[in-house]
């Protein structure tokens, strides 16, 4: 009797033993889990109330030396501290910008003379930005009469926000007065004391009250359809989609519109296609 009674308490302490081991087992795995975890040193405590990012899984034994460089940084951008670099300032083209200044007899030695139907105090020099055919801002200089010389700048400023190419913009003194000269090199011009093309009365050029921009893109063309100009053969026939050409109802013809300017291209038999003016003659 005490033989079988000493044979079943064997089998359960044995049961026992087994299921305390089993337990201790587990507790084991969670102290070494908790001790791999805990070696691995953080870059920084986190500040109190701040989520605890989820610790990483437990280093196989090989890897139980890993050093703290081994720990893959957080995938959380930081933004640089204030003054941690220079800034990176804007590329890019620079703002259009115009100045009005009066016009001195030195100004249009060549282009203005007594008798002029405007005086010279009439007349402004506008000094501004444009942009080139070769895609670059250039500065250039139109001599207008000073009762339009905000609205001209305002509609410059326009097309070099549109990005329209200008060759070139002098004014007509530095071809010495000449109309032909000054055309003949795609030169966008305003004043010059000079008659109407085939006409024995003043041109709206010898008030300062029109604008002759980019000649040989845009040639005045007679009505046989002739021009005068070697260089403009290529552009005497519109519509023609090519850089610097004008055509009807465009951008340019738009923005000079804005300020009530008409143009020389919608003309009845010969086409003025570079001319503007205050009054669309």
């Amino acid at each position: 009797m005490t033989s079988l009674w000493n044979r079943r308490s064997a089998v359960v302490m044995a049961a026992l033993v087994g299921m305390t081991g089993c337990a201790g087992v587990g507790d084991a795995g969670a102290s070494a889990t908790a001790r791999t975890r805990v070696s691995v040193p953080a870059p920084a405590s986190p500040a109190p109330g701040s989520s605890t990012p989820a610790a990483p899984s437990p280093a196989p034994a090989s890897s139980a030396s890993a050093t703290p460089s081994s720990v893959t940084p957080s995938s959380v951008p930081v933004s640089p501290a204030p003054g941690d670099g220079p800034t990176p300032s804007p590329s890019g083209p620079p703002p259009f910008s115009a100045k009005i200044e009066k016009v001195s007899r030195d100004d249009v030695r060549h282009s203005w003379r007594p008798g002029c139907p405007v005086p010279l105090s009439g007349l402004r020099k506008i000094t501004m930005t444009y942009w080139g055919f070769d895609d670059q801002a250039h500065t250039g200089t139109l001599v207008v009469n000073k009762k339009v010389a905000e609205d001209v700048a305002s509609v410059f400023g326009k097309l070099y926000e549109m990005r329209y190419p200008i060759r070139r913009m002098e004014p007509v003194d530095v071809y010495k007065g000449s109309d032909y000269d000054s055309i003949d090199a795609d030169n966008t011009s305003a004043f010059n004391c000079r008659n109407a093309t085939g006409s024995g009365s003043w041109s709206n050029h010898a008030y300062g009250l029109a604008v002759d921009l980019n000649p040989r893109e845009n040639p005045y063309v007679y009505a046989d359809g002739s021009n005068a100009h070697r260089n403009a053969d290529a552009f005497v026939d519109r519509p023609l989609k090519k850089p610097g050409v004008i055509n009807s109802g465009d951008r340019v013809v738009r923005a000079f519109g804005q300020i009530g300017w008409g143009w020389g291209g919608s003309w009845s038999g010969a086409k003025d296609y570079q001319h503007f003016s205050v009054n669309g003659r």
